[in-house]
């Protein structure tokens, strides 16, 4: 059973989303302060978080920074007010992996929920995987292992969120390819409609810890007018 904190301050919201969470089959636990989610995530290890923006003492953006810089790798869903496009970009740029905006539908919440939780459950796999086992991708220093979802750069493991995942996975798998921010978002989040600035911070944060220039990339490079496109190490095709 999926554990599910939800952090939300207003009492009737929270009261809705944890009655559809517990008949989708998910533990709920619930809290209405950002200080007393971040003990709680730290306390409880749930699978996956519901973290609304606005809240009493910290906000979300700073519960989502203390979560991630104290080893919190589970999922964030970020709940924003429509207007709020400045705060869900700086929530992607900490580490958020989904957001869904105010007013929202219940049962479109658990459906994110359900689909991030997918996403986020690796497959049981060896810590010592064989370099020919099916699920690992090779391109020059970077092995990226779709079962277990952990990446190596060289020898050094690489910490991605949900969606920095999904998404060089993605990138991986179809190299010299230019894929636009609306293709982006529909193959790697499932949008058909979304922020095209979404893309944009992750490719941001995936470069930080893939490239060894950032500032100048030569994996993940930015096609003017167009999108993003995966440059193989080796100039062919990852293995």
């Amino acid at each position: 059973m999926s554990r599910i904190l939800l952090v939300e301050d207003d009492d009737t919201v929270a009261e809705v989303v944890s009655s559809y969470v517990t008949a989708a089959g998910m533990e709920v636990d619930r809290c209405a302060t950002g200080t007393g989610a971040v003990q709680a995530a730290l306390d409880l290890g749930p699978d996956l978080v519901v973290l609304d923006l606005l809240l009493p003492g910290i906000d979300g953006i700073e519960v989502l920074r203390r979560l991630r810089q104290q080893g919190v790798v589970a999922p964030v869903i970020m709940l924003t007010a429509l207007s709020e496009e400045d705060d869900r970009v700086r929530g992607l740029e900490v580490g958020a992996d989904d957001y869904l905006t105010k007013p929202f539908s219940p049962r479109e919440l658990i459906l994110r929920v359900q689909s991030v939780l997918r996403r986020a459950s690796p497959a049981a796999a060896s810590p010592d995987v064989a370099p020919s086992d099916e699920g690992i991708l090779r391109d020059g220093d970077l092995v990226v292992d779709t079962r277990s979802r952990k990446v190596l750069l060289g020898e050094r493991p690489v910490a991605l969120t949900l969606r920095e995942f999904d998404l060089l996975e993605h990138l991986v798998k179809n190299p010299n390819q230019v894929m636009s921010r609306d293709a982006l978002l529909a193959a790697v989040w499932g949008w058909g409609i979304g922020d095209p600035s979404t893309v944009t911070v992750h490719v941001r944060r995936l470069r930080e810890k893939i490239e060894t220039a950032p500032e100048s990339p030569t994996r993940l490079v930015t096609v003017w007018g167009r999108g993003y496109r995966w440059d193989p190490a080796s100039g062919g095709e990852p293995t």
